[in-house]
């Protein structure tokens, strides 16, 4: 056979190699945490702790929670793997043999994941964000990223049926500290690695740029001069037409978390809530909820976010929402309830 007819060899390999680069980026383990003081926090990030609470928040005997962290401040849990929906150790109980512990979690959607993506790539900030392993409170809210109340389901090889035992306690809070470190960890568990996530920004935030390029480039509207337009007379000009109006409305800044300061998730919401009637007014002439009272309003609100109250990021917006109105959390859970059922 002449070399020009052999078969392309090199591109096959080429496929193969791509294949396995995707499965590493979809496979992730970790060495043994070295021990550490118990009296540390569980977690130290807004979303490290929210994976925390998710856990406690379902946990049906604190006991065995306490016997799950010592076991994790102690270093019982060995090397964790992290696959889409999986995290999975052998943790060291009072047998000689360890246990096999596992936390499922569930993935996002392509839906999910697209809305996702591009509300990354639309904002520069939120891409220097999370190269500097930091989750914006913004990027969380766009999806269900963040787990809530049996979200994390434990399994474990050992006789104990509690939800969850031990060992899996000790690996949920070992996680806690991954996860902490770094967000791709908890990416990956909602279903997409760190390499494959990131040429994704990359190519979505190229797509942007070159847009808004596209449009400083455009010719300027029509204008008239300020001067021209206020003066008295028959000589005044006849005024531009007025901007179009955007398609959606814009996300707002991202609000940093600071001693003092008011909750970022919070300020986030309103910002967002804010533009989305601004928008509404300017293109239909109407705002969709100038007829609730306050209190409706605040029902409305807690009820359109479902993890309200079953974190710590959203907690404290759910509290305040009641102390806003004169009432308290439970009266507000209660007519939250009714929203979701009759509106």
């Amino acid at each position: 056979m002449s070399p020009a007819r052999r078969p392309h060899i090199p591109s096959r390999a080429g496929a193969g190699e791509q294949a396995q680069a995707r499965h590493t980026d979809l496979r992730r383990t970790f060495p043994p945490l070295p021990p550490r003081a118990e009296s540390a926090g569980a977690a130290l990030t807004w979303w490290g702790t929210a994976w925390v609470d998710a856990l406690e928040d379902t946990a049906l005997d604190p006991a065995r929670l306490a016997r799950g962290r010592s076991y994790a401040d102690r270093g019982h849990v060995d090397a964790i793997t992290v696959t889409p929906g999986r995290v999975v150790a052998y943790v060291h109980g009072s047998r000689p043999r360890p246990y096999r512990a596992e936390l499922r979690l569930r993935t996002l959607s392509e839906e999910a994941w697209e809305r996702f993506l591009e509300t990354a790539a639309a904002r520069p900030d939120h891409m220097a964000s999370l190269l500097d392993k930091d989750l914006p409170h913004a990027l969380a809210a766009a999806v269900d990223l963040l787990p809530t109340v049996d979200d994390v389901v434990p399994e474990c090889t050992c006789p104990d049926r509690a939800h969850p035992c031990k060992h899996a306690a000790a690996l949920c809070y070992q996680t806690a500290r991954l996860v902490d470190e770094d967000p791709f960890v908890l990416f990956l568990l909602r279903g997409r690695g760190e390499q494959e996530l990131l040429a994704d920004l990359t190519r979505r935030n190229a797509t942007h740029a070159a847009a808004e390029r596209s449009e400083a480039a455009a010719p300027a509207l029509d204008s008239v001069p300020a001067r021209e337009a206020l003066t008295s007379g028959a000589q005044r000009p006849p005024l531009p037409p007025e901007f179009p109006a955007p398609a959606l409305p814009e996300r707002p800044p991202s609000y940093p978390q600071a001693p003092g300061a008011p909750d970022p998730l919070a300020l986030d919401l309103l910002a967002t809530e804010a533009a989305g009637r601004a928008h509404a007014l300017l293109t239909t002439g109407t705002d969709p909820i100038a007829s609730l009272t306050p209190w409706q309003d605040a029902v409305r609100l807690a009820a359109a976010h479902p993890g309200s109250g079953l974190t710590a990021a959203t907690r404290a917006l759910y509290a305040s929402l009641a102390r806003g109105t004169g009432r308290t959390p439970a009266d507000l859970a209660r007519a939250v309830a009714a929203w979701r059922q009759g509106g």
